[in-house]
């Protein structure tokens, strides 16, 4: 892949690159989400990614990157504006719709991992399909992502006794289980020591050399230069101009 440095795209205010030579996996549209305080934890922004795209969020704490994220995810609604994710209106989704559409369309990462301590590795990467009611060829899949991983070792192991790498390794390949399209990563190496942060960097930058489509959010202004096609900052719930 090409690093960022050499093959990024330039925005304009809107969050779009110049140049999008393939249709467009995501359409965030004049969105706002205040709450009850009335803050605004996004104002009015809008932004477009590419299919096959990498897109690095940057910006400080409070700048609206994790709000973004959840209503891409469809975790969250917007106040106002509309959320489009591969032709899906997703800010209109009712909630058992959303839960539909993430296990379709979204594969999640979180910065702690989030998996199930009481459930072998394989188990873990397991749950996406089990939940989606699909069996057939279910197993063999997750052996394939764990070999492809490179974590395969520790298939009948369980989290706790795994590396945070390793254990970021597992996060994606249960993300990647039912096949999505698109992969949302908040601060994937945030939790992460400096070997293991760049595990998981490498991990990325082969994901998006294959063709998947992955937003992510992140402090890691190293991670964001090897990984990222484009780079949007986020300043007081606005893409920076």
């Amino acid at each position: 892949m090409t690093p960022a440095a050499e093959g990024v795209l330039p925005a304009d205010d809107r969050g779009a690159p110049a140049s999008l030579a393939s249709p467009t996996m995501i359409d965030v549209v004049d969105v706002s989400r205040r709450y009850e305080s009335d803050q605004a934890a996004l104002d009015h922004l809008s932004l477009h990614v590419a299919e096959g795209e990498c897109l690095a969020l940057l910006g400080p704490s409070g700048s609206g990157k994790s709000t973004l994220l959840n209503l891409i995810a469809g975790l969250d609604r917007p106040t106002e504006g509309t959320v489009t994710v591969g032709g899906t209106r997703v800010d209109r989704l009712s909630e058992a719709a959303a839960a539909r559409y993430r296990r379709a369309t979204v594969g999640l990462v979180f910065q702690f991992f989030n998996l199930l301590d009481d459930l072998t590795v394989t188990d873990n990467v397991l749950l996406p399909a089990q939940i989606a009611g699909k069996s057939a060829g279910s197993r063999r899949r997750a052996q394939q992502l764990l070999e492809t991983l490179g974590i395969d070792r520790h298939a009948d192991a369980y989290p706790g006794r795994l590396s945070g790498g390793e254990r970021q390794r597992v996060a994606v390949a249960r993300a990647l289980m039912n096949k999505p399209p698109l992969l949302l990563a908040d601060e994937p190496t945030g939790a992460l020591d400096t070997a293991s942060g760049a595990e998981v960097r490498k991990l990325l930058i082969d994901l998006h050399a294959e063709g998947q489509t992955i937003v992510m959010v992140t402090h890691d202004e190293v991670l964001a230069a090897a990984v990222a096609t484009r780079t949007v900052r986020l300043i007081d719930g606005q893409v920076a101009s």
